[in-house]
């Protein structure tokens, strides 16, 4: 699966971070030895000095290998009068030891040349943050998900709608289909997006969120500022290169020449790329006909597996509970 090239920047960003904190900690804690163990700034100063000519005899390649043992002897044993040192001044075994805070990868976020786990976990937490103007439903989850709101056949059918979202989310990749979600308002069509995209982000995939009256602010942007600049804008090239677009309220913005040809080659581009897309709609198939170019209801309705919603706003459901 691709990853999102603004948070992966963020997340390195992070990572970087991470490490100048591990360090700012270290150096404090040297200061607070050696404020008391003059020895043990000597032995420190000594330590770094032998690193760096461990460091250069690794580069020469005429470097004789007894040499270079007896250089990392000499550091090893160093690093051991330091700690004697530092206990002696009355501080913890490893006071002064500059442990990285993952073992695996050694702080340099990469195991060869795939990112390690831990630049993972915070890719993953810069794709929370980005969905985060979705995620604020807070229980948007598919445990939260109440089927009690639904009534006779319609609770049936969005059972049904349940578990295709739940599989999906589960099973995501290149295989997935693409969905239509289409529906009246208040039926659940953005709470389960919001599941979908919170599991989906959880896997590592780069997830986009937007609506189309945004999504179509973008592309305009975008269109205008072609001539004034080549390289394609950040938010655009995401919106076309994700590896799930979840684009919500399809026919809630305005009809014209230009929003019907930039949705005709946002989905076009992304079903040629196989990029996968969510689209979330209260109008009907038939009514796509009416509203669209016959070219994109067809690649709608052809390309994209239709989640009918039914029922009762939700939203008035729940005003009746309370």
């Amino acid at each position: 699966m691709s990853r999102d090239g603004k948070l992966l920047t963020a997340a390195r960003n992070a990572f970087a971070e991470r490490k100048n904190e591990r360090e700012r900690e270290l150096g404090r804690r040297e200061r607070e030895v050696f404020a008391i163990n003059s020895r043990a700034k000597n032995l420190s100063d000594e330590i770094h000095r032998t690193m760096r000519e461990l460091f250069a005899a690794a580069l020469n390649p005429e470097t004789d290998a007894r040499a270079v043992e007896d250089i990392e002897s000499r550091n090893l044993e160093l690093q051991a009068q330091l700690r004697r040192e530092t206990a002696s001044a009355g501080f913890p075994e490893g006071y002064l030891d500059d442990v990285p805070y993952c073992e695996k990868c050694g702080d340099t976020g990469y195991n060869g040349t795939e990112l390690c786990e831990c630049l993972e976990e915070l890719y993953r937490e810069e794709q929370t943050k980005a969905l985060s103007h979705l995620l604020t439903l807070g229980d948007a989850s598919f445990d939260s998900f109440r089927l009690d709101y639904y009534d006779g056949e319609a609770r049936e059918q969005m059972q049904r709608v349940f578990l295709v979202c739940t599989y999906y989310a589960e099973t995501f990749g290149g295989g997935s289909d693409n969905l239509f979600l289409t529906g009246a308002p208040g039926l659940g069509k953005t709470f389960l997006s919001a599941c979908i995209a919170r599991v989906v982000a959880a896997s590592g995939a780069s997830v986009v969120y937007d609506t189309f009256t945004s999504i179509f602010a973008k592309l305009e942007d975008e269109k205008f500022r072609r001539d004034d600049e080549d390289t394609q804008p950040e938010e655009t090239r995401r919106l076309r290169e994700c590896d799930l677009l979840i684009a919500d309220d399809l026919g809630t913005e305005m009809t014209t020449a230009f929003t019907t040809s930039a949705l005709y080659e946002l989905i076009n581009t992304r079903l040629i790329r196989g990029k996968k897309t969510i689209i979330s709609s209260n109008l009907t198939p038939a009514e796509l006909y009416r509203r669209y170019t016959p070219q994109i209801a067809s690649r709608l309705e052809g390309e994209y597996f239709a989640l009918n919603f039914v029922g009762s706003d939700i939203r008035l459901k729940k005003r009746e509970i309370l």
